[in-house]
């Protein structure tokens, strides 16, 4: 059974940085590609990055230059480095992976920015 568990949301003031992390069992991230997904309130779910299984990585737009994905393979973890948040990145953050055919979403971590 495949488990992710988002963590590191928080809130924080508008310039200031956090870093999430989504620790997977069950499942190997090296191998699989991992993606953050935000959902803001009134909103569908959005893609925010993605990490495939040979590193390489993709943002959204509105992320490019100041969200970082990477992966930690020893710790089985995926991070998301987020900088110079704006009001606009409040949301619920979420990973996921496909593994064996099935999507496996974590419960989410909120993300607040607001002076």
């Amino acid at each position: 059974q495949v488990r992710l568990v988002e963590s590191g949301g928080g809130l924080v003031q508008p310039g200031g940085s956090l870093r999430l992390s989504c620790a997977a069992s069950g499942s190997i991230v090296s191998i699989n590609t991992m993606n953050w997904y935000r959902q803001a309130p009134g909103k569908e779910r959005e893609l925010v990055a993605i990490i495939s299984s040979d590193g390489s990585t993709n943002y959204a737009d509105s992320v490019k230059g100041r969200f970082t994905i990477s992966r930690d393979n020893a710790k089985n973890t995926v991070y998301l480095q987020m900088n110079s948040l704006k009001p606009e990145d409040t949301a619920v953050y979420y990973c996921n992976e496909w593994y064996g055919g099935t999507l496996y979403w974590g419960q989410g971590t909120q993300v607040t920015v607001s002076s």
